[in-house]
């Protein structure tokens, strides 16, 4: 049997070997879900709901076991890590909520008939899943899929096997055999199992991998919901709080290393401003410290992998290159981790390479602008992406005027971007096709279905 490698992101050393999925045990697990959906889609939604609704409390009960995992795996600061694990164990019943309100059957009228919408699960959804918030992201893509009468077969990343694994085990902990299955491998499996016979694809990643997964799934029509990750910009305006903004460009640039879909990637400031932007923003970076994730009061920890190390640092190198300029870089722990320290990177132009394709990893881009509103939406529009944006300005409706010529799912204006019960994840233009949560979000595992028939005369 084949194997691959565990590896803690903050020693270097081997946590285990994983056991990979064979293309023989991936049909078998296929057709595990196939026959079990049937029985799971008749059984309702509030039944199902009952069933998964069981796991807030193992969630709870586990949080610091799989904060230990989460930290180990992938590197990620422990209390951060638990924060994302108990902060799970209370989101999980307001998804599950509205997953119920999502299906619910709608009544429509004709002169001469009544309709009943329903919403039918579409069958078997293959949920391929990232390692950078190794618990929320797999939760919004297995709770409605499951909720809505999908089964499920499911894949973690390959750098964070240990914490899938834990999750399914709680998850599917009471659910009836076959309703959800795990398999385990790298980026080949992900492959068979798209092209495996399952009825859609649930994929949060890169946007190269997105595209494949788009062109494999044609063939056979599969629905797809991707979230395929971004190129952020923030925007300073010359009349905005340099403060705020600083405080955002560092914090949402750094958080998680950098390994955030929708990080601060890009900022823009204003000539006018600039000098003393960019000295706020060195200031707050070296509040930034760098170690081991298990360390008390560490704010980065590694980045996943060597081969991510790498990329970031190639990207830098091409940026010097290129003009780019460091004009901070933070210090990492000896040893044998894959640290990367928080940089601070100035004079970066906006035909350069870190200004278009996505970094992952703690670098703060700044570009000056002439600090014109239309110049700043254009530069905000220069990238493939379209996942978040945000705008810092005093003149409120030149914030929200700007907002709306930006191409993104999420805008923040004086704020990080953010959302609110009840509105989905989305990612415009190359960062998504179709989205995740809220009740629209959970729409898209189902297919509507009309039934009519006619209205009955009245005496």
């Amino acid at each position: 049997m084949l194997h691959f490698e565990d590896i803690n992101p903050s020693t270097g050393e081997l946590i285990a070997e994983i056991p990979s999925t064979s293309p023989e045990q991936l049909q078998a697990a296929v057709a595990r879900a196939r026959a079990a959906q049937p029985a799971w889609a008749a059984l309702g939604v509030q039944e199902r709901i009952k069933l998964l609704g069981a796991v807030s409390e193992r969630l709870e009960a586990n949080a610091e076991e799989l904060a230990d995992l989460i930290s180990k795996e992938m590197g990620k600061p422990r209390a951060a890590a638990l924060g994302e694990a108990r902060g799970w164990a209370k989101q999980a019943q307001v998804e599950l909520q509205e997953i119920s309100r999502a299906v619910e059957p709608e009544w429509h009228e004709t002169d001469s008939n009544r309709v009943q919408l329903v919403r039918d699960p579409l069958g078997v959804v293959a949920a391929i899943t990232p390692w950078n918030f190794p618990v929320g992201m797999p939760f919004q893509i297995l709770l409605p899929a499951l909720g809505t009468g999908n089964t499920v077969v499911f894949k973690p990343s390959e750098m964070v096997p240990l914490v899938g694994a834990r999750i399914a085990e709680l998850l599917g902990e009471g659910l009836p055999p076959g309703v959800l299955e795990l398999v385990q491998g790298d980026g080949a499996l992900g492959a068979a199992l798209v092209e495996s016979d399952v009825n859609m694809i649930g994929f949060v990643g890169s946007r190269a991998t997105g595209i494949k997964i788009m062109g494999a799934a044609a063939g056979g029509l599969k629905r797809l919901v991707l979230e395929l990750g971004g190129k952020d910009p923030l925007i300073v305006m010359g009349d905005a709080d340099l403060e705020s903004a600083a405080e955002c460009a560092v914090r949402h640039s750094l958080r998680n290393s950098g390994q955030v879909c929708c990080s601060v990637e890009r900022v823009y400031v204003a000539d006018e401003v600039a000098d003393v932007f960019e000295q706020l923003v060195i200031e707050k970076a070296k509040e930034w410290n760098c170690g081991d994730a298990f360390e008390e009061g560490v704010k980065m920890g590694p980045m996943v992998s060597a081969l991510q190390l790498q990329k970031v640092e190639a990207q830098l190198t091409a940026a010097q290159a290129a003009g780019a300029r460091i004009a901070y870089r933070g210090e990492v722990p000896a040893g044998k981790g894959f640290f990367h320290p928080p940089v601070v990177l100035t004079n970066v132009s906006a035909d350069q390479e870190i200004t278009h394709e996505e970094t992952f990893g703690p670098v703060v881009s700044l570009t000056r602008f002439s600090g014109e509103e239309q110049e700043g939406v254009r530069l905000a529009n220069d990238t493939p992406y379209g996942l978040g944006a945000n705008v810092y300005t005093a003149d409120v409706e030149r914030g929200l005027r700007m907002a709306q010529g930006i191409h993104a799912g999420q805008v923040g204006v004086n704020q990080y971007l953010g959302g609110a019960p009840g509105l989905p994840w989305v990612g415009a233009r190359q960062s998504g096709f179709g989205f995740l949560g809220g009740i629209e979000g959970h729409r898209q595992f189902t297919v509507p279905k009309s039934i009519a028939q006619p209205k009955v005369a009245t005496q």
